[in-house]
């Protein structure tokens, strides 16, 4: 188990990870996961290329700090054996509106090990069951097909593909929209 503040806002995603929040005071720990963590989140993930200091890496959690003061986003991080190697967002949040959106990252090493998903579902269960938002989004490139099957394996729906919607490194990328509605995610949490 682990001690302090860290420890306090534990979820269980399995025997040996967590799901935190993850937090300004933990900007060393980012850095250093996302240096580890670049090769394999650079290619969908703009922010991996953004988190290269110390100080930036506090920049971004400080915004993500202030997003969950106004209500307007998250983030957590995935933590397997004490580690911190991955982490989820609500990148959008719009309690007004009942609809926010999940993004994801994980290193290399702790790919297959249904941390993303099991992550996700908690996440999922919280907007939906606690906040009571009425629409979850997933966005991804289609060639990150690992994502792809994490919104299939939510049971979320494609609604679409935005073309070349998506401009990253000199090209445009479509984007596929998948979501799942309130009245279609099994009633877990709140239950």
């Amino acid at each position: 188990m682990y001690s302090g503040e860290a420890a306090l806002f534990a979820s269980k995603i399995t025997e040996n990870a967590e799901l935190r929040p993850l937090e300004p005071w933990q900007a060393a720990e980012f850095l250093a996961h996302v240096d580890k963590a670049r090769a394999n989140i650079e290619p969908y993930i703009p922010w991996a290329e953004v988190v290269v200091d110390e100080e930036k890496a506090r920049d971004f959690l400080e915004r993500y700090a202030k997003r969950q003061a106004a209500d307007e986003g998250r983030i957590y991080g995935i933590w397997l054996d004490g580690e911190l190697v991955g982490g989820l967002l609500f990148r959008t949040f719009e309690a007004a509106w009942g609809s926010c959106e999940i993004g994801v990252w994980l290193s290399a090493e702790a790919e297959g090990h249904g941390l993303i998903t099991r992550a996700a579902q908690q996440l999922v269960d919280w907007a939906i069951g606690t906040r009571g938002m009425t629409r979850v989004e997933w966005r991804c490139v289609p060639a990150n097909t690992r994502s792809v099957a994490v919104a299939q394996r939510l049971g979320m729906t494609l609604e679409g593909t935005l073309r070349q919607a998506f401009p990253y490194r000199g090209e445009l990328h479509d984007v596929q929209v998948w979501s799942i509605l309130s009245d279609e995610w099994p009633h877990r949490a709140w239950a």
